[in-house]
């Protein structure tokens, strides 16, 4: 009885048979007189039938158990064609996949072996010989490499494009083999042989990005997968220029990135949910809303889509259904830290910092072990830096101390990490002696961290020394994270009211910004410069560009808006502005205060007190804030209330140690007001008794 796979197979090789027979008829001898091109021709023909009788003898033995008279035709007819058109990869490759099938490595690997003895210059020998040592490597994602194969497999390919450099495949191979080895340079130099020989090869623009990534030259990893993109672009190479921007914290070019792949391969929904991630980290939330709805309407009972539209609807405010979603993701996955962990957030954005607080302890304490792995480490670092801010915000600086102090226990690698948290703490507290003290020990410690060095040229700032503050940071420009450290140099000098060096600072910084996000900052930070030196317009200038790229940056609508609210000019636009704001983070202290500052000016003083108690409520230690409310209350005719306020600005200002912080003009405004207050009331209280005599 005949076995019907065989048939078929027998069938389908027959359909090979005729149209392989076609192309042999095509396919006659080189006629005298005939041209290089039409014999190249020929060969090709040639090589395409002695490939499709190959191919019929390796599927007939496939298909009756490996016979070795079909093997050995196939591997025969193989060989023939590899002659006959010897740049052709996938003939070596079919043959190298019928030597394993057959399980005869150890015979190919001989044979090629010999022939290469007899003539060194047998490329097809290499080619072959190359080709099975590559495929003997093992799984490098796996990091299970044969060196003694891979260091084989190179040598050959080696040879081969020294032979024949216009070898595009060998070349393509080699640069794949040398990235194996983790030989960078090597890689490299074969890639480029490669794009010499075809300038658009895509493989060969991809190898090479992936090398420059690997020599971290994110720049040109990005240039390359650009140039691959835009000749041919797919799923596969636009996912991995978004992976890339992502690494340069360019979201807005990561997220138009994957728009396309999805455009592309619009049913994929990892390419979707990559995208979905990116907006949201661009800040647009409504996009960012719609597109996670669509995914949760596929499927309803993921806990991670769910944790994402409680963050989305918690960053717009809309705290009900933000809860709402947080009850879904916890239905679905209660044991998750994640989601207990979006609680917190939710919980201290709706202005429950204590319940935030106590939610985290019974977090911690319901995970408490001897000993954590290094996942668990990672999480329980999360949560006690966390509950450390959290406390520290709320003034209780010995606990948030006592909590960050336990990160180094927990991880010894983190201890430097802890030690800026707790500068940070005291320098918050305003206790710049303590500040001073765990600088020093920190220092000492852990000498070259990077974290620990920006805590303390921050620190010797705030004591006024910025001279020693920037030359500490300039020990860390190393060529490789400049934009940072200049950044922070220009810090350093807008605290010390050195405002042209903070401009040139700046300026380097700028050389160094590629990403939309990094020019922003540095847009960003020069306006807020030429607003200190009284340059509105150009201060303007430079906020409206960060508007142009990104009109929801909250900052700079911030900013811009409570600069004009000051000037006390162009109001209701500066009411927009901040409104526009405080709609992005309706929770920020900061924003609530210029809002209240605008309806002020507005002469709006109710909704003024409003906003600004609020504002207190989240930056209570802030002088600024009490001041803004005291002349609130003071205008509304509240001048007991108004004393109080600026008695609790110049409070927090003299209880800031730090230099830097305090602007002596501002307290001599804030000190006038209150002892003309304070006049008032005295005035007042006199011509009351005169009224009871």
């Amino acid at each position: 009885m005949n076995n019907p796979a065989k048939s078929l197979v027998v069938a389908l090789c027959l359909s090979v048979f005729c149209s392989g027979l076609a192309f042999s008829q095509a396919a006659a001898p080189a006629a005298p007189g005939q041209s290089a091109t039409e014999t190249k021709g020929a060969e090709k023909a040639a090589a395409y039938y002695n490939f499709a009788m190959g191919h019929l003898y390796s599927e007939l033995a496939g298909a009756f158990g490996n016979r070795s008279d079909y093997t050995n035709k196939a591997i025969d007819y193989y060989r023939q064609a590899m002659k006959l058109d010897p740049t052709a990869a996938f003939l070596s490759e079919e043959l190298t996949d019928l030597y394993i099938q057959a399980g005869r490595i150890k015979d190919a690997v001989t044979e090629a072996e010999d022939l290469l003895k007899q003539n060194p210059n047998n490329m097809d020998a290499r080619r072959l010989l190359g080709r099975i040592y590559a495929r003997l490597i093992g799984d490098p994602q796996e990091k299970k490499v044969n060196e003694d194969m891979l260091r084989r497999a190179i040598e050959q390919f080696q040879k081969v494009t020294e032979q024949d450099p216009k070898d595009l495949e060998s070349w393509l191979m080699l640069g794949r083999l040398e990235r194996i080895s983790r030989d960078s340079v090597a890689a490299e130099k074969a890639f480029k042989k490669a794009l010499d020989l075809d300038a658009s090869n895509e493989e060969a623009l991809t190898g090479l990005a992936m090398v420059y990534s690997e020599l971290g030259d994110t720049k040109n990893a990005i240039e390359m997968l650009r140039l691959v993109t835009s000749k041919n672009p797919n799923p596969r190479t636009l996912s991995a220029l978004a992976s890339f921007y992502e690494r340069t914290r360019d979201f807005a070019s990561a997220a138009e990135t994957w728009r396309q792949a999805l455009q592309m391969d619009p049913e994929n929904s990892r390419i979707k949910r990559a995208l979905a991630e990116d907006v949201l980290r661009t800040g647009r939330f409504d996009d960012a809303l719609k597109l996670y709805s669509e995914i949760v309407a596929a499927d309803p009972r993921d806990a991670q889509i769910q944790l994402r539209l409680s963050e989305i609807y918690r960053q717009k405010g809309d705290f009900a259904k933000a809860r709402s979603a947080f009850n879904k993701a916890h239905e679905i996955d209660p044991e998750s830290l994640e989601v207990r962990y979006e609680e917190v957030n939710l919980l201290e954005a709706e202005g429950k910092n204590d319940d935030a607080i106590a939610t985290l302890r019974k977090m911690l304490s319901e995970t408490v072990k001897k000993s954590y792995s290094e996942s668990e480490k990672g999480s329980r670092i999360l949560l006690l830096e966390e509950l450390g801010r959290l406390c520290r915000e709320g003034g209780k600086y010995t606990e948030a101390v006592e909590l960050f102090r336990q990160i180094a226990q927990i991880d010894p690698e983190a201890a430097p990490r802890a030690s800026v948290q707790v500068i940070d703490t005291w320098r918050l507290a305003k206790d710049l002696n303590k500040a001073q003290e765990e600088a020093a020990v920190a220092v000492k410690k852990f000498p070259k961290d990077r974290m620990v060095k920006l805590a303390h040229a921050s620190l010797l700032s705030d004591l006024g020394k910025t001279d020693e503050a920037v030359a500490e940071l300039r020990t860390l420009l190393d060529g490789e994270r400049d934009r940072e450290i200049q950044l922070a140099i220009a810090q350093i000098y807008e605290k010390g009211k050195r405002f042209a060096e903070m401009g040139q600072a700046l300026d380097a910084a700028e050389t160094l910004s590629e990403s939309k996000q990094d020019k922003q900052q540095v847009l960003f930070m020069r306006g807020a410069m030429l607003e200190r030196t009284k340059q509105f317009e150009a201060a303007e200038a430079e906020f409206r560009k960060v508007l142009d790229v990104d009109p929801e940056n909250s900052g700079a609508l911030n900013y811009l808006g409570y600069m004009l609210a000051d000037r006390n000019v162009r109001l209701d636009e500066a009411h927009k502005l901040v409104s526009k704001a405080v709609e992005l983070e309706p929770q920020n202290g900061a924003y609530l205060d210029s809002l209240g500052w605008v309806y002020y000016r507005q002469n709006r003083l109710e909704e003024a007190a409003d906003y600004l108690q609020r504002a207190l409520r989240k930056i209570g230690k802030d002088p600024t804030v009490h001041d803004h409310l005291g002349d609130v209350y003071f205008k509304q005719g509240k001048i007991r209330e108004a004393i109080g306020q600026w008695q609790s600005s110049l409070k927090e200002y003299e209880a800031n140690n730090s230099q830097a912080d305090v602007d002596p003009g501002e307290m001599a405004k804030v000190s006038k007001k209150l002892e003309n207050a304070r006049v008032r009331v005295a005035k007042e209280g006199s011509v009351e008794k005169d009224k009871q005599r």
